[in-house]
């Protein structure tokens, strides 16, 4: 858990960090439920580096 903490840190993660807690924050602040369900998925994103924001959104081209 600590590597996956530390390490691997890109501009995309980072990005994805503070969209959340922003996220986070004004909807804890609105009294909205599904915006802090949703805040505190994407700072986890963020956080531990897992789903788009540890860049496996993309896909791979073939060459034919």
């Amino acid at each position: 858990m600590k590597k996956r903490l530390f390490s691997g840190w890109n501009i995309q993660r980072i990005a994805f960090l503070l969209m959340g807690v922003l996220l986070l924050v004004h909807t804890i602040m609105d009294g909205q439920l599904i915006g802090v369900l949703l805040g505190i998925y994407i700072t986890a994103m963020g956080l531990f580096g897992f789903g788009c924001a540890a860049g496996n959104c993309s896909l791979k081209e073939t060459k034919k």
